[in-house]
């Protein structure tokens, strides 16, 4: 007997336990099941009056402060991708333009270069000038020294057999006796003559 009222208690509690509900089953009951019918029922009559619920629903939720942070994190991500292209195309300007200035600098130091050269040479031809105007001053003067060491007749007519600008050039550079000494010794036609192209 006692074991049967033991079963009989078992068995009250069995179907105590199965007939009441749980709280997800209340809750699934009393609050899921009409929140989607009128989520059913809203949908329907959206289509029936021509309302876009997702475009809605995307507008609201931008408006939402968790999500607009994350579209407002974004937007700076495709800002740092255009400044990457912008800076790239920059780089890459700059790099052209100093290409452009190393020739430019090639050119200007094969330039200076060949200046150098040319200058060299004409520093060359110069000095070579000069040397060849001192050899011929020295030249020139020692024939002075001659025609000065000489006596007047016998100057008078090898000067008159040279040339009108050599004869000038050594008859200006005499000093007045051996001038006029030369001048006396030639005729006065050929002095006349040699005294007015000595001052011209």
């Amino acid at each position: 007997m006692a074991k049967n009222r033991i079963k009989e208690e078992l068995n009250i509690e069995e179907v105590a336990e199965g007939k009441s509900p749980g709280i997800f089953q209340k809750l699934f009951f009393w609050v899921l099941i009409p929140l989607l019918f009128v989520i059913a029922i809203l949908l329907v009559i959206a289509s029936f009056t021509n309302i876009n619920v997702f475009e809605k629903a995307s507008t609201i939720t931008d408006s939402l402060p968790f999500i607009s942070d994350k579209s407002a994190k974004e937007e700076p991500a495709i800002d740092f991708d255009q400044k990457v292209v912008e800076l790239q195309a920059e780089i890459k300007e700059k790099e052209a333009e100093i290409e452009q200035l190393k020739s430019q600098l090639e050119k200007a130091s094969a330039e200076s270069e060949n200046n150098l050269a040319v200058q060299q040479n004409l520093k060359n031809e110069i000095e070579k000038l000069q040397q060849q105007q001192e050899g011929a001053k020295k030249e020139f003067d020692d024939i002075l020294s001659t025609f000065k060491q000489m006596s007047a007749k016998s100057a008078a007519p090898i000067i008159m057999e040279m040339s009108d600008e050599e004869a000038v050039k050594i008859l200006s550079n005499m000093d007045p006796e051996a001038l006029s000494a030369i001048f006396s010794k030639m005729d006065p036609a050929t002095a006349a003559r040699y005294t007015e192209l000595i001052s011209q």
